[in-house]
């Protein structure tokens, strides 16, 4: 659990307060991560603005792929979790359940699975990457923007997932995620010891 003294939401106001009510008003709650991660607002709304600037020409199908990717290949349970919640906005639950055990087995298009193992090697080592790596994903169609968002959307996942980590951040388990999702997100993560005690929210 982390140890940095979050602002109950009784006693948040201004910017942190806009921030508590987004998470009401997106989740029913407010993420215990959220609380830990606007300590520090400005920077909090700042990544938010990154991510909408990374992502105001993707879809949230790509960009909800890279995320699980790299979030994946992190062992963030955290972030499983939570873009397993919101990839449900554009992919079929049955069809998500598939990714999230294994993508590379799971009806992806060619071009899917690349970008995917893309932000898994960004997110694993990045120094040894080539332009060969870059190359591969021109092959299957994606454009130097499209390249470049994906690059930026899987670094982005890195920043929040690592700080979360390292923090020590308490795991929420949004409770609109059946348990069949909840486990097929979690499970690859068991040689990470990363979803041994995640913390079920009611919303």
């Amino acid at each position: 659990m982390s140890i940095l003294a979050t602002t109950p939401e009784s006693q948040a106001f201004g910017l942190k307060a806009k921030i508590y009510d987004d998470d009401l008003r997106s989740h029913g709650y407010v993420a215990k991560h959220t609380k830990d991660l606007a300590v520090n607002p400005e920077a909090y709304v700042a990544f938010e603005a990154l991510i909408s600037a990374i992502t105001q020409n993707m879809d949230v199908r790509r960009y909800e792929l890279i995320t699980l990717a790299a979030a994946q290949s992190l062992g963030s349970a955290h972030c499983r979790l939570a873009h397993g919640l919101k990839a449900l906005r554009a992919i079929a639950e049955e069809e998500l359940v598939q990714i999230a055990k294994d993508y590379h087995n799971a009806g992806l298009t060619p071009a899917e699975v690349a970008m995917m193992e893309y932000a898994e090697r960004l997110s694993t080592d990045a120094v040894a990457m080539t332009d060969a790596d870059t190359l591969e994903l021109r092959d299957h169609g994606f454009t130097d923007r499209e390249i470049l968002d994906i690059t930026l959307a899987a670094a982005a996942r890195n920043y929040v997932s690592r700080t979360l980590q390292a923090i020590a951040a308490e795991v929420d388990v949004p409770t609109k995620l059946s348990p069949q999702l909840r486990s097929a997100l979690l499970s690859p993560l068991a040689q990470y010891g990363a979803a041994a005690k995640p913390r079920h929210r009611d919303a």
